[in-house]
């Protein structure tokens, strides 16, 4: 048995989708000849103090030298190469979306992080990626050989199709309050429908950003609209289910997305979508199932939901299209597969 340790910042137990995917593919294991267990980090990455830093490299360092070290993106792509240089393990970095690339940072911390990232991703043996965009990104911009890097794509559990409310329509997003998800933007896209008939949730941790908390509270101060969106803040996995069952249209304002799981949730519920084309959020979701615009363009936006709920015919073609992408999806399992692998051929 290849005994493998998948090092993770933080709580496993956070609702983002990083750590879902790290749950899922968690739970597949042992699989072909392949133990697969969480080690956990400090919580601070990617903005981990030096005593942080340190504390992760000695529980690292602790590890036996024939274990292969899953290292989640968020903590490796802000470690030194010089911890990274001295570990023994043989190490597999998985890169959702790199950290360099979040929204909202300053130009000193990205040209950083990008130098961090671009360091660590050298050292490692293999790459993960959840997505072909970020398999791109990471050898146009971090110098990454494009045989080193493996893509595993989320999978998605399969799901009851949504019955919608229609009166009046139920717009829902997912996805943490974070800079690059740009829900102040979609406030303020929403802005010119308000004589339209309609209601927005969203559903996300609330605790990520406070600059994009007060981003998303001025835009609903100044718009007006604060009693037709609701902020649920993060949900378990049973309610968020019973938001996707009532949701006549799902909304997706991102910047940027490495994947998209909560895309691939929503055509696993057949609901119709308006999204940007952010990173992989252009490829994640087929143009029949989406109406899509460019990021940060607000008139857009507002032009792509003012069609979607204006259009009653429209609403449909889309909602039957992403119903059958969503029968097509990957399953975790497949995930698994693919990661098992990849530690079996990074263990020789």
């Amino acid at each position: 048995m290849i005994e493998a340790a998948f090092a993770i910042p933080g709580d496993l137990g956070l609702p983002t989708g990083g750590y879902v995917y790290a749950r899922r593919v968690l739970e597949r294991f042992p699989l072909a000849n392949v133990r697969l267990r969480p080690l956990a980090l400090p919580g601070s990455f990617p903005d981990a103090s030096l005593e942080d830093i340190g504390e992760s490299t000695r529980r690292l360092g602790a590890l036996p030298a024939d274990t292969v070290i899953l290292f989640d993106g968020l903590a490796y792509g802000a470690m030194p190469a010089a911890a990274i240089a001295g570990l023994k393990p043989p190490i597999v970095a998985l890169i959702h979306h790199p950290v360099g690339l979040e929204a909202g940072l300053s130009a000193a911390r990205q040209r950083q992080l990008i130098a961090l990232e671009t360091a660590a991703l050298a050292l490692a043996r293999r790459v993960l990626v959840t997505s072909a965009t970020t398999l791109r990104t990471l050898v146009s911009d971090f110098a990454v050989p494009a045989d080193k890097i493996t893509v595993a794509e989320p999978g998605t559990e399969r799901a009851q199709r949504a019955r919608g409310t229609r009166s009046p329509p139920q717009l829902l997003a997912v996805g943490s309050i974070v800079p690059r998800k740009a829900y102040d933007l979609l406030v303020r896209a929403l802005a010119p429908l308000a004589p339209l008939d309609w209601q927005l949730t969203i559903v996300g941790a609330t605790d990520r950003s406070p600059a994009a908390i007060a981003a998303l509270g001025q835009a609903l101060t100044e718009t007006g609209l604060g009693a037709r969106i609701a902020v649920a803040g993060p949900l378990a996995q049973a309610e968020l289910a019973r938001h996707y069952d009532r949701a006549d249209l799902f909304v997706l304002p991102s910047l940027y997305e490495g994947y998209g799981m909560a895309l691939a949730e929503a055509m696993a519920h057949g609901l119709p979508i308006v999204c940007t084309t952010g990173g992989a959020a252009a490829k994640t979701v087929p143009h029949t199932a989406a109406l899509k615009v460019a990021p940060g363009d607000v008139a857009a936006l507002t032009a792509a939901l003012r069609c979607v709920l204006e259009d009653t015919s429209l609403r449909l073609s889309l909602a039957e299209a992403s119903w059958a992408a969503g029968q097509a999806l990957p399953d975790w399992r497949d995930t698994a597969r693919i990661i098992a692998a990849v530690i079996k051929e990074t263990s020789r």
